[in-house]
């Protein structure tokens, strides 16, 4: 419970950023995950598509100070390894 009307106030404008940031975080998950079901399931053009948009929205979301900019990089880093890993395996088949 807060004791000053500041932490009052404080309380109230991080339940408003809570609930705007969630829908960010969840597109996130959303995009990434399509994007890694679409990699493992052979579609590359889809999945470079996916890839793309999963990387904006990543990028976006690092820019409006979501989620941390080296945590975007990482994400973004894993989700394109996999992909190049996807690439090479495909010829091999």
């Amino acid at each position: 419970m807060p004791n000053t009307q500041s932490a009052t106030r404080q309380v109230r404008v991080n339940a408003r950023k809570s609930l705007r940031n969630k829908s960010v975080r969840s597109l996130l998950k959303s995009n990434i995950i399509k994007a890694e079901k679409l990699i493992f399931s052979g579609e590359l053009k889809e999945a470079e598509e996916a890839v793309v948009t999963a990387t904006s929205s990543l990028d976006k979301a690092a820019g409006k100070g979501i989620i941390v900019a080296n945590s975007a990089a990482r994400r973004k880093a894993r989700l394109v390894k996999k992909l190049n890993q996807a690439r090479l395996q495909k010829p091999a088949k």
